[in-house]
């Protein structure tokens, strides 16, 4: 935590299938005492509630087919939540317009086609024109649909 700079405006998530790993736990503890907010996400609705955290998510995922391998059931959940929390902050953060992710690095002719796709649709104007206005921005997409008022 002390690594990562984690301060009060941060939210840190633990992760551990049974809820009750000591790294996680001393983790959420140590992020806890910098003011972060903190979230455990654990696949053991049954798991003692002996953590202080601001939220717990204890996905109910059952056991195992193969006890001990956690990679399967238990990371498969894992995942899934992890990509509706990430999705969820993103837009919490205002990176998306629509279902579009505005957050974009152009860095590359498929992702600057991309941008210029995005443009032409949130500002009803031809693919040419879009391209023109992104050129003229060095290629910042959110300077441009600012402009737009989008």
């Amino acid at each position: 935590m002390d690594e990562r700079h984690v301060k009060d405006r941060d939210v840190v998530i633990g992760i551990s299938a049974s809820g009750r790993t000591p790294f996680v736990q001393g983790a959420l503890a140590r992020a806890k005492s910098l003011g972060a907010k903190t979230i455990l996400l654990s696949c053991n609705p049954a798991r003692e509630k002996n953590v202080n955290v601001d939220l717990a998510i204890d996905l109910a995922v059952g056991p195992e087919i193969l006890t001990g391998s956690t990679r399967l059931k238990a990371g498969t959940a894992t995942k899934i939540a992890l990509n509706i929390i990430s999705t969820g902050a993103m837009v919490a953060l205002g990176k998306v317009r629509g279902n579009l992710m505005i957050d974009l690095n152009t860095s590359s002719t498929k992702l600057r086609d991309r941008a210029t796709r995005m443009v032409a649709e949130l500002t009803e104007c031809d693919y040419d024109s879009a391209r023109a206005q992104l050129e003229e921005a060095n290629w910042d997409l959110r300077a441009v649909l600012k402009k737009a008022g989008k």
